[in-house]
């Protein structure tokens, strides 16, 4: 092309849904993620949680939180408006009345239920898609939680995303979030915090998979210290994070 002449460049449509995949599954996305911690701190305040255990914590995180977590986001995900069916807001709302069942660690409903309004707030202020709203509008009729596992869902289908690779991306994004709250209560520094996280991609990609053959009527989810880390939270003399 010579220098000032005009060119019409138009992006492939998978790679732009990609980018726009990379964009809302990262980190800097402002809702609030870096602040909370999901019981953790109170594991490292006790002493139950060291940075040695790391990786193994993170394993067994992924293999019972995280389960849940992607199978509430599949559901959303497959309750979204389509060219086959149309949006049930009665679903979605007990998709994320169930998913708060599953929690039972006040703080930690709550922490989800902050994310996933913020996550759905900040995906309004980027498309315009009427379901978004009729989703929004459900939950503060029925009085509950828009947690941040199914608002990646509703958002990723809702947009045009893979189903399977938004799992991916928001489990992903969950255990990132977690290594990042470890480098600030432990003595991980960034060139092992990339390693512990790079380690767990294979077990991202196993939860993933997995996630694909329960329902959150099935799923099964044990992890009482961290129910408890979450509980005694709020009691902690002094705080670095919300939850």
């Amino acid at each position: 092309m010579k220098p000032g002449q005009n060119q019409t460049f138009f992006a492939p449509a998978a790679d732009l849904v990609f980018l726009r995949l990379l964009h809302l599954a990262d980190s800097a996305l402002p809702i609030g993620t870096l602040a909370h911690s999901f019981g953790l701190e109170s594991l490292v305040s006790a002493e139950m949680l060291k940075a040695s255990d790391l990786p193994g914590f993170l394993r067994g995180y992924l293999e019972e939180a995280g389960m849940v977590e992607g199978v509430a986001c599949r559901e959303a995900f497959q309750v979204a408006e389509t060219r086959q069916r149309k949006f049930s807001a009665v679903r979605w709302v007990e998709i994320n009345d169930r998913l708060s069942a599953l929690k039972p660690a006040r703080e930690s409903r709550a922490a989800s239920g902050a994310l996933g309004r913020n996550f759905l707030q900040a995906a309004l202020a980027l498309v315009d898609f009427p379901v978004l709203q009729e989703a929004r509008d459900a939950s503060l009729k029925a009085l509950g939680l828009t947690h941040h596992a199914t608002a990646f869902g509703l958002v990723s289908a809702t947009i045009g995303f893979d189903e399977a690779q938004a799992v991916l991306a928001y489990l992903h994004q969950m255990t990132a979030t977690l290594v990042s709250a470890c480098q600030r209560l432990l003595p991980i520094g960034q060139n092992e915090a990339t390693r512990v996280l790079w380690n767990l991609k294979m077990a991202i990609v196993e939860t993933s998979e997995l996630s694909a053959n329960y329902t959150l009527d099935t799923v099964n989810c044990f992890t009482p210290l961290l129910d408890w880390g979450a509980m005694e939270h709020p009691a902690l003399p002094t705080r670095l994070f919300i939850s």
